[in-house]
């Protein structure tokens, strides 16, 4: 058993163990590995609250977002509003507009029918003491009758033109 490799590296090993133990190795070892947990557990850490707070932009980008929408959505909305207001405005306008028109052409219409019948009016009335001035001078003579026709045909006008 002494001769066999095996032993002899088990010698060797034990040897080695003690004169590492005697060196210190074993502290460093752990030392090393503690410190290497460490900076893990710090950079856990570090993602942990790097994860939190990319959790918290992501949710402040949502609601920043749904803010946005809710905006935009309320600016259609009064843009539209808006625009149906201008529409109704507008035809109110134009309804007005065409209305003071009409009632504009009525009314000159009126005063071209007014002065078409005065002056219809003034013809016959012409035509009138015309016609009864050659009647009357045919049928009456003298002073007394020509003073007579001039008296009746200026009364017959005035009432005419009244």
């Amino acid at each position: 058993m002494l001769l066999t490799a095996e032993f002899w590296v088990l010698v060797a090993f034990v040897v080695f163990l003690a004169l590492a133990a005697k060196a210190g190795a074993f502290s460093a070892m752990t030392k090393g590995l503690d410190s290497r947990a460490k900076r893990v557990r710090h950079e856990l850490d570090e993602a942990k609250r790097l994860r939190e707070e990319a959790a918290a932009v992501l949710a402040d980008y949502k609601r920043r977002r749904t803010e946005a929408e809710k905006e935009a959505e309320a600016i259609v909305a009064s843009a539209r509003q808006e625009a149906e207001r201008a529409a109704a405005e507008g035809h109110q306008r134009l309804n007005e507009f065409v209305a003071r028109r009409t009632k504009a052409a009525e009314s000159k219409i009126a005063q071209a029918e007014a002065q078409a019948e005065a002056q219809v009016r003034a013809a016959a009335a012409d035509a009138a003491v015309k016609v009864s001035e050659t009647i009357l001078r045919e049928r009456m003579q003298g002073d007394a009758a020509q003073n007579l026709i001039r008296a009746s045909l200026g009364e017959v006008r005035t009432r005419l033109r009244a």
